[in-house]
């Protein structure tokens, strides 16, 4: 479990519009914003963060990771996925729905964040 997670992203103010809409489904608030200019959003216990690169280069995705967020219904997650797909995310992989794996039951949703970066909601059945 991690205290934090921090993605890059190339165009803050489109940042901001998808994942406010995405946190705003979840009965959250829109970010707040730090004196670097982070935007901060609070889910669940954790802090998720969306920055411009600090290191001067454009911001990339990470090939092949996902960034999930815990939810407490399918509905949740259902409104979620669509709030993304209406602020500018894109709908990947399946629909949302259950599947199961190794054992395990989720209701999984996907999108990706206008950058590129993967994330999804999941509920344990």
């Amino acid at each position: 479990m991690f205290s934090h997670v921090m993605v890059g992203t190339n165009d803050l103010e489109k940042s901001k519009k998808f994942y406010d809409a995405l946190f705003k489904s979840l009965g959250g608030r829109e970010a707040i914003t730090d004196p670097k200019g982070r935007l901060i959003y609070l889910h669940n216990g954790g802090t998720f963060l969306v920055t411009p690169p600090i290191d001067g280069e454009s911001a990339c995705h990470a090939n092949g990771g996902t960034i999930g967020f815990a939810v407490d219904s399918t509905e949740q997650a259902d409104a979620w996925h669509k709030a993304g797909i209406e602020a500018g995310g894109k709908a990947i992989e399946d629909p949302p729905g259950w599947r199961e794996g190794g054992g395990m039951k989720l209701y999984l949703a996907y999108l990706r964040d206008p950058d590129g970066n993967k994330i999804c909601t999941m509920l344990r059945g």
